[in-house]
């Protein structure tokens, strides 16, 4: 029987996304606006997300665009770090505090290095959840990274997916009461999602979303 992931079952890492960081990262504004896509999604679908940060006094705090600050009470906190991997004391908590989660999504940077430890961090413990990482939301300064860190996360076991995959996997069925807002919001993501998966995913120069949604309205 495969383990799916629901909404009752499902927590979301925002991992390091910082502004400062946005000069060296590959598609960092790519990477937030998927990051802000989830959160939606999270707040649609009743479902909690924590944040960390990278050693916050000298890096700030995360970027506005991702807008945890809509979440209200399903915003766990924003936990800062000096380690690599998000999986701190106060992370551990949260999840020994809810056994019933059994399914983390991580998104965010740098991935080859925090995305990474955090997902090997999340299989080490002693009831280990499933990590699925969110690959047109993660991302490196250097893009030859990614490729090679998705295929060590499938060996180590965890789920590489995509944004609108995941939201689809989660809502489940269109019988789902949350189906039609649902629904509008993957129409009102639609430029967004194209944008960050061809930047993200298949290596094409960033572009704004204005002009990805002339060239869809010219391909249509």
């Amino acid at each position: 029987m495969p383990n799916i992931p629901t909404p009752e079952s499902t927590i979301f890492f925002v991992c390091d996304l910082q502004t400062r960081f946005q000069p060296a990262i590959y598609g960092f504004d790519q990477v937030v606006s998927t990051a802000n896509k989830l959160v939606k999604l999270a707040k649609i679908l009743g479902i909690e997300v924590l944040a960390t940060t990278q050693y916050g006094k000298v890096f700030g705090p995360v970027d506005p665009g991702v807008g945890l600050d809509t979440l209200g009470p399903l915003h766990l906190g924003t936990f800062d770090k000096t380690l690599f991997s998000m999986v701190v004391s106060e992370v551990v908590d949260i999840l020994t505090a809810r056994p019933h989660i059994k399914h983390v999504v991580i998104f965010g940077i740098e991935a080859q290095i925090c995305v990474l430890q955090t997902t090997l961090s999340l299989l080490s413990l002693p009831n280990p959840p499933v990590p699925y990482i969110i690959a047109d939301g993660t991302s490196s300064s250097n893009t030859f990274e990614l490729p090679i860190l998705f295929e060590r996360l499938r060996q180590e076991g965890a789920v590489v997916t995509t944004s609108e995959s995941l939201g689809f996997q989660l809502v489940g069925t269109s019988s789902n009461p949350k189906f039609r807002e649902f629904s509008q919001y993957v129409k009102d993501y639609k430029d967004s999602t194209t944008l960050a998966g061809e930047v993200l995913l298949l290596g094409k120069a960033p572009k704004t979303e204005q002009e990805a949604s002339a060239t869809n309205e010219q391909t249509a």
